[in-house]
């Protein structure tokens, strides 16, 4: 979320003149443009709780609608778990085993889901190559997620998925977000994992959780230092 000079002080409950003042000597993080200063919510946040400042959003500064904030995929992938030997002769009966397994759905959620999938890989498959598939709904589901999912699902042995690559697939992450922005931007961040070769020689082993966490970590890593 993106926050002006006069959104920052309602929620650090000062005066605008300090907050400028703060700018001038380089005490409060912000990023300049051409434009002007821009505050992160996320970033006053962790600042804040460091000098042990109050930070409260406003209702009136919630009720803009500001920029939506996103997740990095090593949070939403320990929200979904890694799954190990997934069961399945063919698309529907792996998607069917996965969702089953996943541990942050309820019963409901999980028979929705499903249809979900399968609707979805109707219209075309989610295998994008080198034995990988992504299989994600078109659309939330009713029960709203208020945050991102990615199950790693390691199936017991390769199926045909119909990939763009005509490979089987071994490994399935199930992507659940709660918006198309949070879906597009976790998708380019496993994308960047994806193209490297040797990530996907080290899936193969189905590396143990911490292994795997390690890496994606390590992945966003470089991904992080890219953008500055």
């Amino acid at each position: 979320m993106k926050m002006t000079i006069h959104e920052v002080a309602q929620c650090l409950n000062l005066h605008v003149s300090t907050i400028e003042r703060w700018i001038r000597q380089g005490r409060i993080p912000i990023q300049k443009t051409s434009n002007g200063y821009i505050f992160r919510e996320s970033t006053l946040k962790k600042w804040a709780a460091m000098y042990r400042l109050p930070f409260l959003i406003p209702e009136k500064v919630k009720s803009r609608g500001y920029e939506e904030e996103l997740e990095n995929l090593l949070s939403a992938m320990k929200r979904g778990g890694v799954l190990y030997d997934i069961k399945g002769d063919d698309v529907e009966t792996a998607l069917k085993s996965a969702v089953g397994n996943m541990p942050v759905l309820s019963k409901t959620s999980k028979k929705e889901l499903y249809q979900l999938l399968l609707e979805r890989e109707r219209l075309t498959s989610t295998g994008i190559g080198k034995g990988v598939a992504i299989p994600h709904p078109r659309d939330p589901l009713t029960d709203a997620l208020k945050r991102p999912v990615i199950s790693t699902c390691f199936l017991e042995k390769p199926i045909d998925f119909g990939a763009v690559d005509d490979r089987p697939v071994f490994v399935m992450f199930i992507l659940l977000s709660q918006s198309i922005k949070m879906h597009l931007h976790l998708l380019s961040r496993f994308s960047f994992c994806v193209r490297d070769n040797s990530f996907v020689e080290f899936l193969k082993t189905s590396p143990d959780e911490a292994s795997f966490f390690a890496k994606i970590a390590d992945f966003e890593k470089q991904l992080d230092r890219a953008e500055i």
